[in-house]
């Protein structure tokens, strides 16, 4: 007949044996969700290239250089479209980053009130709940001229800069990546304030008690140790510039040529994408895929350079 300690070794090695199993059954059901992820992403890029294939077979690495996208003549080239989503995005980041990190400064140290900073917080978050029809509604009558206001200003002074050589005529760069600075400051403003808040308080004091300023502490302590979160903060909102579409559509200009001036018209990928696929057909549809798949590469190589500049600064 068992014992006592019989009966409860026995019960503890079946609590035991089902514990293992459930975590066996966990880690299995995870890398299940990993794999599926992966495969996602593998089957997007997939399909996307079987649609770009005839335009990969008629034009090669050429499409890359060109700079004619010609639906008569069948004639396509994305490197407008590239060179306007890299510089609208630059710019985007050129505005909201050093905006954004500041906002996540203060808002996760201790220089207002509680109360201010909740709200603060909130309004930030309500920024990225916007949608970006709304956005671009409010630069067409509201942004674009106060910008047209300021590029007449830069214009009239600084024309002899090629930044500033054309005058504004409405839509154009410019507009496009202020519109993307607005879009993408909460982004960089949350993930950085995270980081920031995710910091030991000890590492404030020591520094505070080696007496750094606050200041001090600041720059040359609290930001260098949340610098791969905030790293990560910029490279997802550039992620996210590259791929805006409605905004950026309304306020860009639309127009497939490269101009070193911020007022002129340009092009996203995005752009183009939404502007033409409705109406392409034959190997228009091709070339248009072909675009999505630069657009795709490009943001994927954005990614793998934010998770290598990552890994190497929580090395050092």
């Amino acid at each position: 007949m068992a014992t006592n300690s019989q009966i409860l070794q026995s019960t503890l090695k079946n609590r035991s044996d089902v514990e293992k199993s459930l975590d066996r059954g966990f880690i299995w059901l995870t890398r299940i969700f990993a794999l599926a992820i992966a495969g996602t992403l593998l089957w997007i890029a997939l399909q996307v290239t079987i649609a770009a294939w005839p335009a990969i077979q008629e034009f090669g690495a050429k499409f890359l250089v060109n700079t004619t996208w010609n639906a008569v003549t069948n004639n396509y080239g994305v490197l407008p479209q590239v060179y306007g989503t890299l510089v609208s995005s630059f710019i985007g980041l050129l505005i909201s980053v050093p905006i954004g990190v500041g906002t996540a400064v203060l808002l996760s140290e201790d220089f207002l009130p509680s109360k201010v900073k909740l709200v603060l917080v909130f309004l930030v978050e309500l920024l990225a709940a916007i949608p970006s029809v709304v956005y671009g509604v409010w630069g067409i009558f509201v942004l674009l001229p106060v910008l047209n206001n300021v590029g007449n200003w830069l214009h009239t002074y600084f024309g002899w800069i090629p930044f500033f050589s054309t005058p504004p005529v409405g839509p154009g760069m410019f507009p496009a990546g202020v519109i993307l600075a607005i879009m993408t400051l909460p982004i960089i403003t949350a993930i950085s304030r995270d980081a920031l808040i995710s910091i030991p308080s000890s590492l404030r004091q020591a520094s505070l008690g080696l007496g750094a300023t606050r200041w001090e502490t600041i720059l040359q302590v609290l930001i260098p140790a949340a610098f791969s979160g905030i790293v990560s903060a910029v490279m997802l909102a550039l992620g996210r510039a590259m791929g805006e579409t409605m905004a950026v559509t309304m306020l860009i200009g639309n127009a497939n040529n490269i101009s070193l001036s911020l007022f002129a018209p340009a092009n996203t990928i995005s752009s183009l994408l939404a502007n033409q696929f409705s109406e392409a057909s034959g190997l228009q549809i091709a070339a248009l895929m072909y675009a999505a798949l630069v657009l795709f590469f490009l943001t994927l190589v954005v990614n793998i350079l934010a998770e290598l500049i990552v890994l190497r600064m929580k090395r050092i």
